[in-house]
C-alpha cells in the first residue's frame, strides 16, 4: 500500500477519540464479514456498531471519512490499524544499533 495513502489516512485521524473509535470499529467490521456465514444477526450487530463508532469518531474529529473521496480507503483503514498495532508491539520498527556496534564503527 503506497505510503501516501497511509499518510493521508493518518492526517484524517489525529484526534485520540477518533483513533480509539477506529481502533475498535475497524476490527468489529472486519470480524463481522466472515461471521455473516455463521450468524447473520451477530454479524449485522457488529457491522453496524463498527460503523457507528467510525462515524462518531469523524464527528469528533470534524471531518468526513476518507473513503467518501476514494473507496480505496476502505482497505487503507485496516492496513493503518494493523501498522499501528504492529508498531505498538515493536514489529516493523527500525531498531537502533546495539551499543557495541556503535562503538566499533568509530
Amino acid at each position: 500500500m503506497p505510503t501516501s495513502f497511509i499518510e493521508e489516512y493518518k492526517s484524517k485521524h489525529r484526534h485520540p477519540l477518533n483513533r480509539l473509535s477506529h481502533s475498535i470499529g475497524i476490527p468489529l467490521i472486519v470480524i463481522s464479514l466472515p461471521l455473516f456465514f455463521f450468524n447473520w444477526r451477530w454479524a449485522l450487530a457488529l457491522f453496524v456498531a463498527g460503523w457507528v463508532l467510525q462515524f462518531a469518531g469523524h464527528l469528533i474529529e470534524g471531518n468526513q471519512p476518507a473513503f467518501f473521496r476514494n473507496p480505496v480507503y476502505l482497505l487503507v483503514g485496516p492496513a493503518w490499524l494493523a501498522r499501528r498495532a504492529l508498531g505498538a508491539i515493536g514489529v516493523g520498527k527500525a531498531h537502533a544499533p546495539a551499543r557495541d556496534e556503535r562503538l566499533t564503527k568509530r
